[in-house]
């Protein structure tokens, strides 16, 4: 059993209570449906906000990013709001040109390490990465 299985419940129950503070400045649920059976899918994710986009890095094994191939419609609940807009993923080059693969190192130096990046040998990163555009009105959740 992967520890996501343990891991995953509790983080999604910390984020919709009121202890949320204690890890929504960088962790958020995003929740999407699967390209080919519609199911709905809520997930935690660790993100990095850069203006007003939300940046995710994931590894290529894990199956949810893929959903979002293309452009895909998402809600994400982030420190305490409910925001809709369209996640697009990022793979390889185009996650280094076009996906702010470097701004996520740049912000977070610690994933340099932790994903086996080299700040100057960006041309196949072994990660993926998921962009969400926050929208200009929000919801508040209660």
């Amino acid at each position: 059993m992967r520890w996501q299985k343990l891991y995953n419940p509790i983080v999604r129950w910390l984020l919709r209570s009121p202890l949320q503070g204690l890890m929504s400045t960088s962790t958020m649920l995003i929740t999407f449906s699967g390209r080919k059976s519609g199911k709905t899918y809520t997930t935690p994710v660790n993100y990095v906000q850069d203006d007003h986009t939300l940046l995710v890095v994931s590894p290529k094994d894990r199956l949810w990013w893929r959903n979002l191939r293309g452009g895909a419609p998402v809600t994400v609940f982030v420190r305490g709001q409910i925001l809709e807009g369209v996640g697009r993923a990022f793979e390889g080059e185009e996650a280094v040109k076009e996906g702010g693969l470097l701004t996520v190192l740049r912000k977070v130096p610690a994933y340099r390490s932790y994903w086996g990046c080299s700040w100057t040998e960006m041309v196949n990163p072994p990660i993926h990465k998921t962009s969400f555009e926050l929208p200009r009105s929000t919801h508040q959740s209660g």
